[in-house]
């Protein structure tokens, strides 16, 4: 019988996300000047404070406050009302040099024998159920608050926006796991305080997110998603009433607590270990990179609907210690899994220094993955420009999101195909 499946999102302003993209700006800025640079930043939002924590290898000198200011600034807090803007907090730096313990299993002389950052297992997920191989639910999550954060920045249409947001898509599935409408849309959105009388405030914030902010959304999607949309819809907006007090001064924020925001939405698996404020040589961050681009591929080539890869690496040890693929059943080779696993294994080399050669993942390419999701997104070429706290400048262009290009679908047709 039919199914319900849910997925969340949070924006860019959320304080968890605000860690997330400060601790990622220190990656790409250090990276940016010493690509080999080992880091792990943590960084905690509170009422009118950034603290920054963690751990780095590099001889780069960079100004971590004025870094941190440029990224709240850009996400919108930008006023001393919302207990929390870029020129008014306090920033406390406490990173400090790598351990040589920890370094001493990673680095060798051979890039191809570099050893895995740490232990651990990281999960790879791709479904066909949309363009970009993503959950469903989670893709309209994420999709709901850039369009609504684009509605803030442009403050015309709604001019009350702040910068905090969650959202969060309920999806009917038939037995065959087509989704089949849309059943649910939850959507809570810091505001002003712009109306002494709660309840007409809270009936004009539903009446513009449901007339303004859903239209645009769906002008964005392709008309088999279009097509789930209808007047059955039950929506909850902001549910618990006025949410005028929110980003750092309403929770505290700290890197690393969304990753089912940043992978899956609850679909497949995760293996726990977060993304943001880590270079690459960490696993946790390049093996679920490397997953995901191989399940994507997978998928991509018709080697099965829906495609789970696992993989589990020692720290300090080359070769990965295993190497899993379920396929839900959905697989359209005369193989098992077991021997889908086995042949992608020959596919994808997944040691750690090649996972980070041919990915890129040196490149200062970080921060945009840190709101609205690191999977899913287009791979695309920009334009960055960093500053060392000495004054130097340099401006490059950079590769984002190389884990989602399409690059090895004629190599697995050949391979499983013939």
């Amino acid at each position: 019988m039919p199914y319900l499946f849910t997925s969340e999102s949070v924006s860019e302003g959320h304080p968890d996300k605000v860690a997330d993209q400060i601790s990622d700006a220190l990656v790409d800025n250090f990276l940016a000047f010493d690509p080999e640079a080992k880091i792990a930043c943590e960084t905690m939002v509170t009422t009118g404070q950034v603290v920054l924590a963690g751990e780095v290898k590099s001889d780069v000198y960079l100004d971590v406050q004025n870094i941190a200011r440029q990224v709240i600034e850009r996400i919108g807090y930008t006023k001393s009302e919302y207990m929390f803007d870029a020129k008014g907090c306090g920033i406390l730096s406490a990173i400090h040099e790598q351990s040589d313990d920890i370094n001493r299993g990673v680095d060798r002389g051979n890039k191809e024998e570099q050893g895995a950052g740490d232990q651990g297992m990281m999960f790879g997920y791709a479904t066909n159920e949309t363009r970009n191989f993503m959950p469903l639910a989670l893709d309209l999550s994420h999709k709901l608050l850039e369009e609504l954060a684009a509605l803030r920045r442009e403050g015309k249409e709604i001019a009350y926006l702040r910068p905090d947001s969650k959202s969060q898509v309920t999806i009917e599935y038939n037995d065959d796991n087509t989704p089949i409408r849309i059943d649910t849309i939850v959507v809570s959105t810091q505001h002003d305080d712009f109306d002494p009388d709660d309840n007409k405030m809270l009936a004009k914030i539903k009446t513009d997110l449901v007339e303004i902010l859903i239209p645009r959304l769906i002008q964005r999607l392709e008309p088999s998603i279009q097509e789930l949309f209808n007047d059955d819809i039950t929506y909850h907006i902001n549910p618990t009433g006025k949410f005028v007090i929110g980003g750092p001064h309403g929770d505290a924020g700290l890197t690393g607590r969304k990753i089912i925001v940043d992978t899956y939405g609850g679909k497949g698996a995760h293996g726990g270990g977060a993304f943001s404020g880590k270079d690459p040589s960490k696993v946790d961050r390049s093996a679920a990179y490397a997953t995901r681009h191989i399940a994507k591929n997978l998928v991509a080539a018709g080697v099965a609907d829906e495609i789970l890869v696992q993989v589990s690496y020692a720290i300090g040890v080359v070769e990965p210690t295993s190497l899993y693929v379920n396929t839900y059943g959905s697989s359209k080779v005369n193989m098992t899994d077991g021997e889908i696993a086995r042949r992608t294994l020959e596919l994808f080399d997944l040691r750690p220094g090649m996972i980070e050669q041919n990915l890129k993942l040196r490149q200062p390419m970080y921060q945009e993955a840190a709101a609205y999701g690191h999977m899913g997104r287009p791979a695309q070429e920009v334009e960055k420009t960093f500053v060392t706290a000495d004054g130097q400048k340099k401006t490059m262009k950079v590769e984002l999101f190389t884990w989602e290009k399409l690059d090895r679908v004629d190599d697995i047709k050949k391979a499983f195909f013939g």
